[in-house]
């Protein structure tokens, strides 16, 4: 089942865009802009690839996506659940799973205190090789 990208202030919702998004619901994880294309692609999706790059990046500025770097330093991108979380990433495969992490929380907290910041944020990507890639 797909949803429809979220109204509200910013720029309007295109059929090209709800194309992009339909395809993300459908991703479990991370991909980069070319394998999103190629997805639409495949389905006879006239959408640019260039279409494809403006609207991850407008969805990742308004928080709909969460992105992360591979080692070369690419863009990927994947709809994560609306809680902050951080994720455990396979370098093999790309496999991700979102984690909570109190104990980091606390640990930021506590850093940015120290040093007297405030109004923190922050990602965290844990990398390493999954069970079923290990095995393989």
């Amino acid at each position: 089942m797909t949803s429809t990208e979220p109204r509200g202030p910013g720029p309007r919702t295109t059929p090209q865009r709800q194309a992009v998004f339909d395809a993300l619901d459908e991703i479990e994880d991370f991909r980069s802009a070319q394998e999103v294309h190629e997805l639409l692609s495949s389905r006879g999706s006239g959408i640019g690839l260039a279409t494809v790059y403006r609207t991850l990046a407008l969805y990742a500025d308004r928080g709909l996506v969460d992105v992360l770097r591979r080692e070369d330093g690419e863009a990927i991108y994947r709809r994560c659940s609306d809680t902050h979380h951080h994720h455990l990433v396979c370098r093999s495969c790309g496999a991700t799973v979102e984690v909570e992490g109190p104990a980091v929380e606390r640990w930021a907290s506590a850093i940015a205190a120290e040093h007297g910041f405030a109004d923190l944020s922050h990602t965290l990507e844990i990398v390493g090789t999954c069970a079923d890639c290990r095995k393989g």
